[in-house]
């Protein structure tokens, strides 16, 4: 039986509706047309006016910021809510799993606007403070949620055999658990970085002055056609980044 080309074209079919936008921005970024309506010749200009734009790259520094200090807090949050859950069974850890779950489900306009009402509350002045916060309660709940797989097919009999040859409970956790468990935490963590630095709506609510972050940044000037070209170098720069880590993390998982 001649086997069917339909699943090959209908995959390449969407893989060109996926990334041919893309494409288009990567072209017009090098286009001397402002719109990119039409190509009017190559240039670097748009490049050039990017590396001159202070503003782009004080918000890159404030994501930058955030994203790591968001992600390192919800790793350890999270991985702690996870062995939490796996590992007790009572009305209490079944409230603590809603409580992580919630967040996953909640829209993002929900979210943004509960934390702010709770700022205003304590009064708690917006800023790098509010951001770091809002930013480390939905991304814990993405690592606990991947901790928590990990840890659905581990054998804690490892823990007590560790334990059974001298192992400090200390020790068995530093050299038994946590290596077991990295793949995931790192997994979960990479998910909490690029969850942070893509947000949105959450730190439309939260942000103060001095922290505008790089979405809120392009934002803003997505309203302006004179700096859409910019706009459109700045994704080009960040698409060849994204490219380039995914290509050493499989470069790295085929050498191990």
């Amino acid at each position: 039986m001649k086997r069917s080309r339909f699943p090959a074209y209908l995959t390449g079919l969407v893989l060109l509706f996926l990334h041919l936008p893309l494409v288009v921005l990567v072209v017009n970024s090098f286009n001397e047309s402002r719109f990119g309506g039409e190509w009017q010749g190559f240039t670097w200009k748009w490049y050039d006016q990017l590396w001159a734009a202070k503003p782009v790259w004080e918000s890159l520094e404030v994501t930058l910021k955030l994203a790591v200090s968001a992600t390192l807090a919800s790793m350890v949050l999270g991985t702690l809510a996870a062995l939490a859950m796996h590992r007790y069974r009572s009305w209490v850890q079944e409230a603590h799993r809603a409580l992580v779950i919630v967040p996953l489900a909640l829209p993002d306009v929900l979210t943004g606007m509960s934390l702010l009402t709770l700022f205003a509350a304590i009064g708690l002045q917006t800023g790098m403070l509010t951001l770091w916060i809002a930013h480390t309660t939905f991304c814990l709940s993405f690592v606990a949620m991947v901790v928590l797989a990990r840890l659905q097919d581990f054998d804690f009999s490892l823990l007590d055999a560790a334990r059974d040859l001298g192992a400090s409970p200390w020790q068995a956790t530093w050299r038994v658990l946590l290596p077991l468990l990295l793949p995931g935490i790192l997994a979960g963590g990479l998910l909490a970085f690029t969850l942070s630095i893509d947000d949105y709506v959450i730190t439309f609510f939260v942000s103060g002055p001095g922290t505008t972050t790089l979405p809120l940044r392009v934002a803003g000037m997505m309203k302006t056609s004179r700096n859409l070209p910019v706009v459109n170098a700045l994704s080009t720069l960040m698409i060849t980044a994204t490219f380039l880590a995914a290509a050493i993390s499989l470069r790295l998982q085929r050498r191990r």
